[in-house]
């Protein structure tokens, strides 16, 4: 599957915010990338903000736009807000709970360890990115795995715990406890926008 291989920097410079992980160019460059960056803008409209504000969580989440379009389907299907169901599905991405639990340092290098068979869901490997968690489901790092050096800095430097997630590090085990609250997603998305503009 593709994803944004790009240089990481542009993106954090066009929300004006650490998208992709720590960026030391955002603080030299504070304007949005291009020639036309340091000039004044005009004034965004409403779609514009809404179309960023979708393209910032799928850069967030590395969700392409077909995949985006069918977790928001899924979101809009259950009952309840629309807006804290689609952040809740991106939050249960297999990918993404490997990172939080603190596996892995980013999101990017959470997908690469996934895929490479390096991670169990209930005992069993499982090598799909995308996979959605329910609540009760433990993953772990493979046996074999547990010496990885990416695996064992992460698990060491981690300092945020999440409190949808339990975490064993003796082990290097996690289980997905329930689905987060809005309040406990720390990413600062404004996900009404996102569904004003799926809405229309």
């Amino acid at each position: 599957m593709a994803r944004y291989t790009g240089p990481k920097s542009k993106i954090s410079r066009r929300f004006g915010e650490q998208i992709l992980g720590p960026c030391k160019e955002l603080k030299r460059k504070s304007y949005p990338p291009g020639q036309h960056g340091k000039t004044k803008r005009k004034k965004e409209g409403e779609y514009a903000k809404q179309l960023a504000e979708k393209q910032k969580a799928k850069y967030i989440y590395g969700v392409l736009e077909r995949q985006f379009a069918k977790t928001f389907n899924e979101a809009a299907r259950k009952g309840g807000v629309t807006g804290l169901n689609l952040l809740r599905l991106l939050e249960a991405r297999l990918d993404n709970t490997v990172y939080r639990l603190g596996i892995a340092p980013t999101r990017r290098a959470a997908r690469q360890l996934v895929s490479h068979k390096h991670i169990t869901v209930n005992g069993e490997v499982v090598n799909i990115p995308s996979f959605s968690l329910r609540p009760g489901d433990v993953v772990e790092v493979r046996e074999k795995s547990k010496a990885l050096e990416t695996v064992t800095n992460s698990v060491s430097a981690k300092v945020n715990r999440f409190g949808w997630l339990e975490w064993d590090a003796k082990n290097l085990t996690g289980k997905f406890i329930s689905f987060p609250e809005r309040a406990d997603i720390p990413e600062n998305i404004k996900e009404q926008l996102i569904v004003e503009l799926y809405s229309k």
